[in-house]
């Protein structure tokens, strides 16, 4: 058993070498008369691009000899030869290939052209090689039977070539911040000069935790990341940016040379946005970077979308607050359409400028509305100081209530004493050298209030109670409170200083009313 499982491999290796050892000694064998006839004819400024090629050709047919000699394990596993395939010689063939493409793109017009075909044959070879070694890996045959071949509509064909050479408009090529990040240097050194190329600014880093350290000190629109590195791996370095919300929204892109979907499914699932393998094609490289970018753009613009959205809410909802008692806010929110609400004891009070009109008549218009909003200003900060619910103004009128929409017990008295810092306000406003005073009226009593209107929609409140604390203003005296007999009664043990008088009002009769002192 022993001795067959070694012929099967030796088999096996054989076949892998058939495959490729051929493709690795025509890369070296081209890459050498390329090297040594610029060496001897320029353009001299190829040179170190040529020698990075060349030492990869070599780095490459070592590795393969090193295939050639390995053993086979007890277990009938091949670790070692299966991470040689599918990883270790990846890394100098894309050294090879980015290279000599780049080779191509900067000496295109200086290079003679049998040395421009020799590094085309470079590159072809190093693709066939790549095609063989996939080959071993699936373990399939290049030809496919044909009569197992899927039968191909010309029309499809020629509307998806259409749709190709259509390019979209909703991926917009714009530089960005790329942190790459590799443990071998060649890679990062081509990664580099590629997106540098394209107007990208790029930062390298060859380990994980020098990215992490970058990353402190650094901001960035995206991360190239290889997946076998040591100390920490890509899929480790990938974990510890998504769990820190700083660096969660940072689109990364995983770079292998495996041919492996358990890796491509792990990185998905750990939050990469997209994977590449070794060696990177440049036109899908800059394909995966622009949409990335361009991703991570939408989502920048979405976030301050929604955060313009939440600030236009809370002004919104702060300026119905203003206007509305929270109460009432909030049962709307909850869909309530009709508000209204008959409460059985409100205190209900109206103060007004006396002379306003004979000094809205000297004053100009900008000062008189700006002392106005100013004066109203406090009074609104009063009544939240004193828990008065604002209801409207009305001209140089000012209409508050006491007791609603919650009822209190100390409605009148919360009244009164809001009414009596109405009047401490104003006897410090001195304006073109005339003081403005106040006429306050309070009344309490049932009242009806609800919400009316729909695009300028009020809080309001309406009943007899309403009427009386108008006339209680109306027919009071400059610089006091009049209050009726029920808010007088309802005061109790807060009743203050009064003059009782009995008034004949209109539209109402004879009252009993109090002036406070």
């Amino acid at each position: 058993m022993a001795q067959s499982r070694d012929i099967g491999h030796r088999m096996y290796i054989a076949r892998i070498a058939q495959n490729i050892v051929d493709p690795a000694q025509a890369i070296l064998g081209y890459q050498e008369l390329i090297t040594e006839e610029v060496r001897d004819a320029g353009p001299s400024d190829a040179l170190p691009d040529l020698e990075r090629i060349l030492s990869a050709a070599r780095e490459l047919n070592t590795l393969i000899k090193r295939l050639l000699d390995i053993e086979m394990p007890e277990n009938g596993d091949a670790p070692s030869l299966d991470r040689l395939l599918r990883h270790d010689l990846r890394t100098p063939m894309n050294a090879i290939l980015g290279y000599s493409e780049m080779l191509i793109e900067d000496f295109a017009d200086t290079l003679p052209a049998r040395l421009l075909e020799d590094v085309s044959k470079v590159i072809r070879e190093s693709r066939n090689l790549l095609a063989q070694i996939d080959e071993t890996l699936d373990g399939s045959p290049p030809d496919v039977d044909q009569e197992f071949q899927p039968k191909f509509d010309g029309t499809i064909a020629a509307d998806l070539a259409r749709t190709m050479a259509t390019r979209s408009s909703a991926v917009t090529e714009r530089a960005g911040r790329i942190l790459v990040v590799d443990d071998t240097a060649s890679n990062r050194d081509l990664l580099s000069r590629r997106l540098r190329r394209d107007g990208h600014t790029v930062v390298a880093a060859s380990s994980g935790e020098e990215a992490l350290r970058i990353f402190d000190q650094q901001e960035f629109d995206l991360v190239l990341a290889d997946v076998l590195m040591p100390d920490m791996n890509g899929i480790e370095l990938l974990g510890q940016l998504k769990s820190d919300g700083h660096f969660r929204e940072i689109p990364v892109v995983m770079i292998s040379g495996l041919k492996d979907d358990d890796a491509v499914a792990r990185c998905i699932e750990a939050g990469a946005e997209d994977y590449l393998r070794k060696p990177i094609n440049p036109v899908l490289l800059k394909a995966r970077i622009a949409a990335c970018l361009e991703r991570r753009r939408w989502r920048t613009r979405e976030k301050q979308y929604l955060a313009q959205i939440e600030f236009e809410k809370e002004r919104a909802n702060a300026l119905l607050h203003a206007i509305l008692p929270k109460q009432v806010v909030k049962r709307l929110a909850d869909g309530e359409e009709v508000i209204a609400d008959r409460i059985d004891m409100v205190t209900i009070i109206f103060a007004d400028i006396v002379n306003f009109t004979e000094f809205a008549s000297r004053t100009p218009a900008a000062a008189l509305v700006r002392r106005l909003g100013d004066l109203f200003s406090r009074f609104d900060e009063l009544a939240d100081q004193y828990g008065i619910e604002k209801i409207k103004t009305i001209g140089d009128a000012y209409m508050a209530a006491s007791g609603l929409p919650d009822s209190r017990v100390d409605h009148a008295v919360a009244g009164v004493a809001f009414a009596k810092a109405l009047l401490a306000e104003m006897s410090g406003g001195v304006d073109d050298g005339s003081a403005l005073s106040l006429r306050i009226g309070i009344h309490s009593g049932p009242v009806i209030a609800g919400l009316i209107g729909r695009k300028r929609f009020g809080y309001d409140v309406w009943g007899h109670t309403v009427n009386v604390a108008s006339r209680m203003e109306s027919c009071g005296v400059p610089g006091q409170i009049q209050i009726s007999q029920t808010t007088f009664d309802a005061l109790g043990e807060g009743r203050l200083p009064a003059r009782r008088e009995i008034m004949n009002i209109r539209g109402i009769g004879r009252c009993t009313t109090y002036l406070l002192e």
